[in-house]
C-alpha cells in the first residue's frame, strides 16, 4: 500500500512570479504521496492569504498567526480569523533571537497573547524558537503550553526535546534533519516516541539534501521522513502512519 504523508508546517502563499504556482506545488505533493498540507501564517496579510490557499485547495488547511519577526506590529485583525472553518492552529508565533527583528519585549508579549488565543478559541499552537530556549520554557512555565502545541523545525538535541516532551509538545522535523552539521537534531528524533513526532518542510525555505540550497517544496517531506525514519530506528511505513495519525489529532483533522 502507498504511503500517505502530511507536510504540517508550510508556506505555499510564498510563490513569486518565479516560483512554480500552489497547483504546480502541490501535484508535486501528491505524486510524492504527501496528500496534506498545512499553510501557515506569519502576519495578518499571510494568514489571510493561507486561509484563502485553503478554501481553494482540497487536503490544506491554515493557520493564523504572528512571527516573532512581526512581533512589533501586534495583533490587530488576528483574532477575527481564527474562527474560519480552515484555520487549525495559531502561530507560528514565538521567540527568535537570532536575528531580533522585533524587540524581545514585543515577542514575548504578542506570544504570551497568542498562547491565550490558542485556548480560547482551543485550537493547537504552533511554536517557532531560534535561539530561544531559555526565553521560550520561561514563558512556558510563566503562562503554560496548551494541551495541543508543536514545536515546528525543531533545532534543539535530546535536552531541549525531553523538556519539551515533558510538557506535552509535539516535535515537528525539517529538512534540517538531514543537514550534515545537525547531529544533534536527528540525536533529538532518536528519543521522540512515534506518537509525538511531525514532519514537515518550512517550503520555501529549509530544502533538505539532497536540494539544500534551492527552494523547498511540500513534496521534499518524503525526504525528511527517510531520516527521521532512520534516526528513530523504525520503518517507513510506521513513521507515515504515525505522522498521519498524528497530525489528525493534534490539528483536529479528518481521520
Amino acid at each position: 500500500m502507498a504511503l500517505r504523508w502530511i507536510d504540517d508546517h508550510c508556506h505555499l502563499d510564498r510563490s513569486d512570479e518565479d516560483s512554480p504556482s500552489v497547483e504546480q506545488l502541490l501535484a508535486s505533493a501528491r505524486a510524492a504521496g504527501v496528500e496534506r498540507c498545512i499553510t501557515v501564517g506569519c502576519d495578518l496579510a499571510t494568514s489571510r492569504e493561507a486561509i484563502a490557499v485553503a478554501r481553494a485547495h482540497e487536503g490544506v488547511w491554515a493557520t493564523v498567526g504572528v512571527h516573532p519577526h512581526e512581533a512589533s506590529g501586534g495583533l490587530d485583525g488576528i483574532e477575527v480569523l481564527l474562527g474560519e472553518p480552515e484555520v487549525v492552529a495559531v502561530g507560528e508565533c514565538g521567540f527568535d533571537l537570532h536575528y531580533e527583528h522585533s524587540p524581545r519585549h514585543a515577542q514575548a508579549e504578542v506570544f504570551a497573547a497568542q498562547i491565550e488565543l490558542a485556548r480560547a478559541h482551543d485550537l493547537a499552537l504552533v511554536v517557532h524558537t531560534r535561539s530561544a530556549w531559555t526565553e521560550t520554557f520561561a514563558l512556558f512555565a510563566e503562562v503554560g503550553v496548551p494541551e495541543r502545541t508543536v514545536i515546528h523545525c525543531f533545532t534543539g538535541g535530546p535536552e531541549e526535546a525531553r523538556r519539551c516532551l515533558d510538557l506535552g509538545a509535539m516535535l515537528s522535523f525539517s529538512g534540517i534533519a538531514t543537514f550534515k552539521g545537525a547531529p544533534e537534531v536527528r540525536e533529538a528524533a532518536a528519543i521522540c516516541p512515534l506518537d509525538r513526532v511531525l514532519l514537515e518542510t518550512d517550503a520555501p525555505w529549509l530544502a533538505p539534501v539532497p536540494h539544500r540550497g534551492r527552494p523547498n517544496q511540500p513534496a521534499f517531506v518524503t525526504l525528511v521522513a527517510e531520516v527521521v525514519a532512520d534516526a528513530m530506528g523504525v520503518p517507513l511505513a510506521d513513521l507515515a502512519e504515525a505522522t498521519w495519525a498524528n497530525a489528525a489529532s493534534t490539528y483536529r483533522l479528518p481521520a
